[in-house]
């Protein structure tokens, strides 16, 4: 399984980018819509943590920033009525916390924001995420899910717009809100800051 995936970006085509490794191979990657948002120019390296889908006819590669997302795209993969493209469009909506809030607030028409998920779709989808994030041990309490999700998101929206990719600023700043969750955005992001400064 290719689990990862280093290499000079190429091409950039609908939400697919093309990464050239350094040993002259080209993969085509599938990419949640905020990653194509935040690629690097041609040229640049990049880094992702892939997931690769079999299917009868085609072998796909999907990627992400930040190994979370990867393992959240496997887990919605299971999930009956959802293939690789509608998985990879929730994640182009939907981070891995905002999933967890979503369970934690028992919102699951907010889930008909994905196209080609509509209400009914959206309910099984829900009831079976629940199940599976409850299996994984990553559900929240309903209220540290929807305060610490919020903080966490705009955090990283803030340093993503000073230039830090979330590959190097998710773990930061999770780190930084596992220590003291009570912590407003401003708080964390200065603290963040000087950890990546470092």
């Amino acid at each position: 399984m290719i689990a990862f995936l280093e290499g000079r970006l190429d091409e950039v085509y609908d939400n697919v980018c093309l990464v050239i490794t350094q040993a002259g191979v080209g993969y085509a990657v599938a990419v949640p819509a905020h990653t194509r948002a935040t690629l690097p120019k041609r040229g640049d390296m990049l880094r992702l943590y892939t997931s690769l889908v079999v299917r009868e006819d085609a072998l796909e590669l999907f990627g992400f920033t930040t190994f979370e997302e990867r393992q959240t795209f496997e887990l919605l993969v299971t999930i009956s009525k959802i293939g690789a493209k509608t998985a990879l469009a929730v994640l182009s909506i939907f981070r891995p916390q905002d999933l967890e809030r979503i369970v934690a607030d028992d919102d699951p028409l907010v889930l008909t924001q994905v196209p080609g998920i509509g209400k009914k779709t959206a309910q099984h989808v829900f009831l079976e995420l629940k199940d599976k994030l409850k299996v994984l041990g990553t559900t929240l309490a309903a209220g540290e899910a929807s305060a610490k999700g919020q903080t966490l998101r705009s955090v990283l929206d803030g340093l993503a717009s000073l230039g830090y990719a979330e590959a190097e600023s998710y773990p930061v700043v999770r780190e930084i809100l596992a220590e003291n969750p009570d912590r407003d955005v401003s708080e964390v992001l200065k603290q963040a800051l000087k950890t990546l400064s470092k």
